[in-house]
């Protein structure tokens, strides 16, 4: 990098910060910080929802697949994504927004009080925010290591530069200031991958190596093949039901653009949009990847710091510096948002549940709960992105692969599956039941099942199997232990609806309090 890179990043990084200040004018309260005060237009939300989808781990450790594989980065990744999405349209968006408009919720946990009880939403809640530390840290540590590729920072050095800016524009503007960073980020990450895109091109023309051409060379032998290795058949099916969850709201963060529209009609066109663009946008992306063997020589084994190595060789300055602002927008977008959800859940869901005095909290103690809240999160995932690369995380993408997928199925499952009424009779039990076998299952295959096995479990047996686990156990005792009550039956046929309550005010409870949850148990 020179001096032009160097201006090209800092003026992106004094741009956020400005988006950040600006939308601190539009949260006067916890709802307008978590959920815009669902006035946020479908557009923005579709495209908020896709770029909070990206990280600098689609350009390190996406970028080893693609190396050593080929097109199955694509069709095991963004391909299972966009079908995920493309279902929860229909399927899980409208219900999502209709747990705000509706039930008057600002987390995407905080209806489970009342779907399930209190112990069931504490479990999810707690585990979902140890789940999101570890997957945010794994992104900072993937943006870092880029960062080191270019300027020769150390890692601690670069997480620190890139989680302190982070956490000045998101905690100050909320979701309005993640989804206006992220519309800004949208557009660079547009430019900086049509260049990228046109410099591999050029390049290749140079060397006389035409599209068709490259994939008969040595370099790329099996590289166009779909399914391969450990990335089959088996994977792929794994991974699009796991992204089906994950997506539309599992990991919490993507619910919260659809809750942030203004109807459920809106929330639909987000999903679509989003879905849209997850099939299209990531060919332009990766291709520039896939014909990195015949351009470079990655230095690591995986293959994960190639396309940093061809960027600083094909692009000008200047240029180089858009590009390497594009990841920072990747992975600030995913974080700044994750940071958002996870506020969300602990100042809604769980210290009303542990403090008498959180419940009595003002608007504007709430608002500034939620603000440190999500500085002190951003700081732990920092903290732990320290270590991503030592033995118990071992490397970047066996985080967010394997830890991130395999563990959110457990968390997902009862609140997703909870939306819809052909699972009205699984309740409490069933979650809880589903829940923690999931995450036992997740242990047993992982480790000591794998160590007692030649050359291990496989992947897609390691991220499939507590989800499976999971899904089985949440319906089967639904049928067994049925556990639906004219209460419980109410909140589901509010989420499922749209147009006058006809359930009647005294079917549906107001939103539970914690300690009448804890009465109950």
């Amino acid at each position: 990098m020179n001096s032009l890179d160097w201006v090209v990043l800092i003026g992106y990084f004094g741009i956020m910060v400005a988006i950040g200040v600006w939308s601190h004018k539009r949260v006067d309260d916890v709802s307008d910080f978590f959920t815009a005060g669902g006035k946020m237009p479908w557009w923005l939300s579709g495209i908020s929802h896709h770029m909070s989808g990206y990280s600098a781990v689609m350009f390190t450790g996406y970028a080893g697949i693609a190396y050593t594989y080929g097109v199955t980065s694509f069709v095991t990744w963004s391909f299972p994504i966009a079908l995920g999405i493309a279902i929860g349209a229909n399927l899980f968006a409208p219900r999502i927004n209709r747990l705000r408009s509706r039930l008057h919720v600002a987390s995407p946990l905080e209806y489970l009080k009342n779907r399930y009880n209190l112990g069931t939403q504490q479990a999810l809640a707690w585990s979902g925010m140890l789940l999101k530390i570890v997957d945010v840290a794994a992104k900072w540590a993937a943006i870092a290591t880029l960062l080191s590729v270019f300027t020769g920072i150390s890692l601690n050095q670069g997480i620190f530069i890139t989680g302190a800016i982070t956490a000045v524009y998101c905690t100050i503007g909320g979701l309005w200031a993640d989804a206006l960073t992220e519309l800004g980020q949208f557009i660079i990450q547009l430019l900086a991958g049509v260049s990228m895109f046109i410099a591999v091109v050029v390049k290749l023309n140079d060397k006389n190596i035409g599209f068709f051409d490259a994939w008969n060379r040595p370099e790329l032998q099996g590289h166009d093949k779909p399914l391969v290795g450990e990335y089959g058949a088996v994977f792929l099916l794994a991974f699009l039901f796991i992204k089906l969850f994950e997506y539309n709201g599992g990991m919490l963060n993507q619910a919260q653009r659809y809750m942030a529209t203004g109807s459920a009609q809106e929330a639909k066109r987000s999903a679509r949009l989003s879905a849209i663009l997850w099939l299209v946008w990531p060919v332009v992306l990766f291709f520039p990847m896939w014909m990195s063997p015949l351009l470079v020589k990655a230095a690591k084994p995986d293959g994960s710091d190639s396309y940093g190595l061809m960027t600083e060789q094909l692009l000008p300055h200047g240029l180089l510096g858009l590009v390497i602002v594009g990841f920072f927008s990747h992975t600030m977008a995913m974080c700044s948002s994750d940071a958002n959800a996870i506020a969300a859940v602990f100042t809604r869901d769980v210290m009303p549940a542990m403090s008498k005095r959180a419940r009595g909290w003002n608007s504007r103690t709430g608002l500034i709960a939620a603000r440190l809240t999500t500085v002190i999160f951003l700081a732990l995932s920092m903290g732990v992105a320290t270590q991503v690369n030592s033995p118990t995380f071992k490397d970047i993408i066996t985080v967010v692969i394997k830890w991130v997928a395999g563990l959110m199925g457990p968390i997902a499952i009862p609140m997703m599956l909870g939306l819809l009424r052909q699972f009205r009779k699984s309740g409490p039990t069933a979650a809880l039941t589903s829940w923690a076998m999931g995450l036992l299952a997740f242990w047993l295959v992982n480790y000591p099942i794998s160590w007692n096995v030649e050359g291990g479990v496989p992947l897609q047996y390691q991220v499939s199997i507590p989800l499976a686990v999971s899904l089985v156990l949440y319906i089967v005792i639904g049928f067994i232990k049925p556990e639906d009550t004219p209460e419980r039956d109410a909140i589901i046929e509010r989420i499922n609806t749209d147009g006058p309550d006809t359930t009647g005010a005294a079917a549906v409870p107001a939103p539970a309090t914690a300690q009448d949850d804890v009465q109950r148990l």
